[in-house]
């Protein structure tokens, strides 16, 4: 695959905002010419798939002011640099089943939780870790379930999150993902890999 390999020259910040960079790269293709190449440059995330004693899903509504509508999802947020290394995977770790989170991811995920929705989870399992649109932007996304979800925590909202918290049984989350009712990507991965993991 090297002959497909891009080299890159040069790298700077176009435009920077909260939550992410536009990023160019000056590179060389394959071919030997050079051009510059945009991309969204952002941190990795965490996706919580969170699942009540019940079975059922805490969803959430939020307003998405990119395609103009109010979004129903799944708790998601930018990991931060006190998450620690997302390499290793912590022995104090919860994790059971199909995957171990490492201790940042779940950190991760457990603050998310509980900023968006105000629940906690008695334990977390990884899901899948994606590159959703890798054409034009470098995401991480690592999609972890939370189990044992109750409502104990305080909710702490960014200035910028319009968001109500909902919970949904699990078949009516998996049926709007069937007809097209669950538009969110990352909440439709999500609710795939739980059913390829768990069901």
């Amino acid at each position: 695959m090297d002959d497909l390999s891009w080299e890159t020259l040069d790298s700077a910040v176009d435009y920077a905002c909260p939550g992410f960079d536009v990023r160019r790269d000056e590179v060389r293709f394959p071919d030997g010419e050079t051009d510059g190449y945009h991309y969204v440059d952002e941190p990795p995330a965490v996706v919580v798939l969170p699942l009540t004693p019940g079975g059922d899903v805490v969803v959430i509504d939020e307003w998405r002011q990119a395609v103009g509508r109010v979004n129903r999802g799944i708790p998601a947020g930018t990991m931060e640099p006190e998450d620690g290394d997302t390499e290793a995977t912590d022995e104090g770790s919860t994790a059971t089943g199909g995957g171990a989170t490492t201790g940042a991811i779940e950190r991760a995920a457990a603050r998310e939780l509980a900023e968006e929705t105000g629940y906690e989870a008695e334990g977390f399992e990884r899901l899948t870790t994606v590159e959703p649109t890798n054409g034009m932007a470098n995401a991480v996304h690592h999609h972890v379930l939370a189990t044992g979800c109750e409502p104990t925590a305080e909710r702490e909202l960014d200035h910028n999150e319009s968001i109500a918290v909902e919970t949904v049984p699990y078949d009516d989350l998996l049926a709007a993902v069937v007809d097209g009712g669950l538009r969110d990507g990352r909440a439709v991965t999500a609710v795939l890999w739980y059913e390829l993991l768990h069901r």
